[in-house]
């Protein structure tokens, strides 16, 4: 196999629907862009569940199947990926999600053409067993303050410079950054001076499912508590508003996970309904615009208002004009 331009990462843990399995790597598979490695992790899966990611390195050479039986963490997985990781560039996958057939060829053509981006990720729908029910804008150009609120960018549709790693420089494999191993990378990156973009196309389908709500655990919010903290300590961004961010995962812990729920697919559904109407106005005007160079549509007559000046007065009248 020639050198790949791309390596693919991604960290299994107890994967137990092999359909789910077998449509997020096929995703990956059937890329548009050919040149990728794709490297699987499988972080100490019970032995049943661990069958399915042995299973995957017979679907295509250019898949690694590795891993160790200790479970140690997604951040542990993904450092153990890099280090097998031959490509120029690093893709990010997760084992329930979807790519879009062209990500790849889309993320290599930004990266080539824009150095000054150490990574870029997409735009992403939502969906869960129903289908897709959201979809998530992520800022272009995040900015600190976007970084405020949530990640501004959605973990598994990321391509970054492999550069960008080594052995002092990756995800952070600590008790205390479990569940928010994207963020701290991400400020990790920036504190570095490094920065990312994000396509405003949606080249991504992320699985996020009612129960996904009612994992964020007390434990887990602490973790980002600390890291906000951790971060925005060393950048200088405590003071003013930093503190509010700092403590807000641990208010998050007051708020029921239903209301939660609601909350946030509330957002993925009014982004989808503002995106089909923009799209369906944006289609009405191309219409239009057909119509007027095909010559359908155009008035019949126009009526042109018009002031004349008579015995020292102004009156007004009208004039039609046109064909009938």
């Amino acid at each position: 196999m020639e050198q790949p331009l791309v390596s693919v990462i991604m960290g299994v843990y107890n994967q137990w629907d092999e359909d789910v399995l077998h449509e997020a790597v096929n995703s990956i598979l059937n890329q548009t862009y050919r040149n990728f490695e794709f490297i699987i992790w499988d972080d100490g899966s019970k032995p049943e569940a661990a069958k399915h990611v042995t299973k995957l390195a017979l679907l295509d050479n250019r898949i690694i199947v590795a891993g160790k039986e200790e479970n140690r963490g997604l951040a542990f997985s993904l450092n153990e990926c890099i280090r097998l990781a031959a490509g120029k560039y690093i893709a990010r996958m997760d084992a329930d999600d979807i790519s879009a057939p062209e990500r790849f060829a889309k993320q290599v053509d930004f990266l080539e053409s824009h150095e000054e981006y150490g990574w870029c990720g997409t735009n992403t729908k939502l969906f869960d067993e129903n289908g897709e029910w959201g979809i998530r804008q992520m800022p272009e150009i995040p900015v600190m303050r976007d970084y405020f609120h949530y990640s501004p960018f959605v973990h598994p549709s990321v391509m970054f410079r492999a550069d960008l790693f080594d052995e002092n420089n990756g995800y952070l494999s600590r008790e205390d950054t479990l569940r928010c191993e994207d963020y701290e990378l991400f400020m990790n990156l920036v504190q570095r001076g490094q920065k990312g973009y994000n396509l405003q196309e949606k080249l991504f389908s992320y699985r996020e499912t009612r129960e996904s709500y009612h994992k964020r655990t007390v434990h887990f919010r602490l973790n980002e508590a600390k890291s906000r903290y951790r971060n925005y300590k060393k950048l200088g961004k405590l003071f003013p508003v930093g503190w509010v961010y700092v403590l807000r995962p641990i208010a998050a812990c007051l708020i029921p996970a239903r209301l939660l729920e609601f909350v946030k697919r509330s957002e993925g559904i009014y982004s989808k309904r503002v995106e089909e109407s923009r799209i369906q106005k944006r289609n009405r005007m191309e219409v239009n615009r057909v119509d007027r160079e095909r010559g359908i549509g155009e008035p019949i007559a126009s009526i042109q208002e018009f002031v004349t000046k008579e015995s020292g007065t102004l009156s007004r009248s009208r004039r039609i004009s046109g064909s009938i």
